[in-house]
This record gives C-alpha cells, structure tokens and sequence, in this order.
C-alpha cells in the first residue's frame, strides 16, 4: 500500500469513529398541552405519560435528558433546527413525516373517535356531516382524516386540543375528533364532561393514523434511533412500561 493509499485510508476510519456520536446527553421535544400524554401542571411542571415514559426511555439508555416544552405546530421544525434531538409528544408514524423525519418503532397505538353533545345523532357517511363544524388540533392524523374523509364540512383548526375543548363546549363546533384517551380525560372526566359522549366508530386505519406512535429523531441520528429502541424494549422487559401505563390507563395502550 503506497503512503497516499495508507494516509486516505486511516482518515477514513478515523472519520468513521468520531462521527458515531455516543450520546452521552439528549435534548427530548415534548408538547405539555395534550393530557393525560403531557401537560404542564399551574407549577410549570411537565408531566404525563409522554413524560414519565421519556424519564424512563434516558434511565434506560443512561443518559442525562433534558425535556425542552414546544408547541405542536413547530415541533417538527425545532427538531429539524437541532432545537433538541427527539420528540416523545405522541406522534403518529405516518409515511408523510417520515420522508422529512425519522421515527423509532412505536412505543404505543389507539384508536380515535369523535365525540359530540349527548342526544345529537349523526351520519358518519361520506355526506352525512355536510354543513357540520368539526374541532381538530392542526396539522395532526385527526386534521388529516377529516379532511380527507368528509365533504361540505366546515373544519376548525386549533393550536393545542385544550383550545378545541373549550370551543367545543362553548357550543361553536359540533364535533371533536382525537384519540379516545385524550377526550376521555381532557373532557369527560372534567366537570360537565356528563353532558357528552362518544359517537360514531372508533377508528386505527394505517393510511391515515400510522403504525403507531413512535419518538421522532432527525434522519442523520441512527445511533439515537437505536438506542432509543432497545430502551423502549428493556422498559417493556422489566415492568417499567406497565407500571407508568397503569398510573394513567386501565388498558393496555401499546396495541397489537
């Protein structure tokens, strides 16, 4: 080997050794406005299963976390802008995200439905919403779905699904749609949560829900998507899924 070819060589691998970043530190991207997931308590504290789960997705990977707060509408952007390395904000894996992100396997799956003032009937067929107002959080599978699956409707985009609620019950929007945990606890189970229901079909379709929920991290990360894997699989392994779970669900969230 002639001294160019050795040199090229051993630069090559040192390239190679350094640029496989240990992660020793990882900034995660959370949301705090989407209960029982993450919310922020009137102390300004963080807290949820989003939270407890990336508490114990760093114990697990040995690393020191620091959780950084960040509306949903720029969650993705500040991910991509290096704002933090991942998001655990209960983000669905659709092939839409995933060509501007990478996501990890899914850490859980439910199902979604619509909910409505109690003794309202509607059609869930293709026209059988004309003219009604349905209440989505922006740019979510929820926003998607209904957009894609309901004509002559009138929908209403918020910034957080706390915002939706309080249209909602204030009476200017006729239906909600989420997934059935969140509407249960951010709406049912409060005061005057009696006055609604759920309606219509719970629905999981893969085209417009994902494969799940996964933690997102920027695609040039691998060694962070790994490691984040085989931590969502040791929690699983040694109780520690089950027992956050438990605290905030009386059913197994992770799905099939």
């Amino acid at each position: 080997m002639n001294k160019f070819l050795l040199a090229f060589t051993l630069l090559a691998l040192g390239t190679t050794s350094v640029s496989a970043k240990e992660w020793k530190t990882v900034k995660i991207g959370v949301e705090g406005a989407y209960p029982p997931f993450s919310m922020m308590t009137p102390e300004g504290t963080l807290e949820g299963f989003d939270i407890d789960i990336t508490h114990a997705l760093c114990a697990a990977m040995e690393v020191k976390c620091t959780l950084v707060a960040q509306d949903w509408d720029g969650i993705i952007p500040a991910l991509l802008t290096r704002k933090y390395d991942a998001i655990v904000a209960s983000m669905s894996i659709t092939e839409e995200r995933k060509r501007k992100i990478d996501f990890t396997d899914k850490y859980y799956q439910i199902p979604s439905q619509f909910v409505a003032l109690k003794g309202h009937n509607f059609n869930f067929g293709e026209d059988g919403l004309q003219g009604k107002t349905i209440g989505v959080q922006r740019a979510t599978t929820h926003d998607r779905y209904v957009s894609d699956n309901f004509s002559g409707v009138k929908i209403k985009r918020y910034g957080s699904q706390d915002e939706a609620f309080l249209d909602f019950k204030a009476g200017r929007v006729d239906l909600v749609m989420n997934n059935v945990p969140v509407i249960q606890k951010g709406l049912l189970d409060k005061d005057g949560g009696d006055k609604f229901t759920f309606v219509g079909p719970q629905v999981s379709s893969a085209k417009w829900f994902g494969e799940g929920v996964g933690i997102a991290v920027r695609k040039n990360t691998p060694e962070l998507k790994d490691k984040l894997n085989q931590a969502i699989q040791t929690i699983r392994a040694n109780g520690e899924y089950q027992k956050i779970q438990a605290k905030y669900f009386s059913f197994d969230i992770y799905g099939d």
